[in-house]
């Protein structure tokens, strides 16, 4: 089960005043899951208004109902993992977004099992949040505990030329448990869970 505190801890370093991301890339596509153009961006590179709307469209994933939409997945182990995109987001966390190669892969992935009958953005976050130390009574301390690296996925229809909306579906990885980065665990969301993205999840997942 998630802690939803754990993840209300995490958004509060969404916002412009602290931030805790580093890159943005993304790619737009159409109905049948081919690219029409891809970006990738350093985050402090964006306007005051692009900023402000790719926070939103991040923070939108950890915020979301915690054990209703956003959900907790353990990666397969062995052989099974191998055939997932565990060492696919591995790879795309530890570079920091910098790797085209990788995230067109990734698109590519996405866009062979993706559900949709509309045009849909691809956003990917790279973020780094320095875990303060927390007491025994809940106060917030001097230090930090670790610096969890993680990517935030948000797959959103547009609502116009390049405009994403709400995201449908996206992904935390790897997933903060405890107030700490758990590898062998990915938050998936789905805006409707009862109607999830299968066929993606257990692509990533390797199943």
């Amino acid at each position: 089960m998630i802690n939803r505190d754990d993840m209300l801890e995490l958004t509060r370093r969404m916002n412009p005043s602290r931030n805790c991301f580093m890159r943005v890339a993304g790619a737009y596509m159409d109905e049948e899951g081919f690219d029409n153009g891809t970006f990738n961006i350093h985050f402090g590179k964006l306007s005051q208004t692009e900023t402000k709307r790719n926070l939103e469209l991040a923070k939108a994933i950890p915020f979301s109902k915690t054990n209703e939409q956003l959900k907790e997945y353990e990666f397969p182990v062995g052989e099974k993992r191998k055939s997932g995109m565990w060492s696919l987001l591995s790879a795309l966390k530890q570079n920091n977004l910098r790797d085209d190669a990788l995230l067109s892969i990734f698109y590519e992935v996405v866009g062979e099992t993706y559900k949709t009958d509309k045009e849909y953005s691809i956003f990917v976050f790279s973020g780094s949040y320095d875990v303060p130390v927390k007491g025994t009574d809940g106060a917030w301390m001097e230090g930090s505990e670790e610096v969890y690296d993680f990517l935030i996925c948000a797959i959103s229809p547009l609502e116009g030329e390049y405009e994403p909306g709400t995201p449908e579906f996206g992904f935390l990885f790897p997933a903060f448990v405890d107030r700490s980065s758990d590898s062998d665990v990915i938050d998936f969301y789905n805006i409707d869970p009862d109607s999830p993205q299968t066929e993606l999840m257990k692509k990533i997942l390797g199943e």
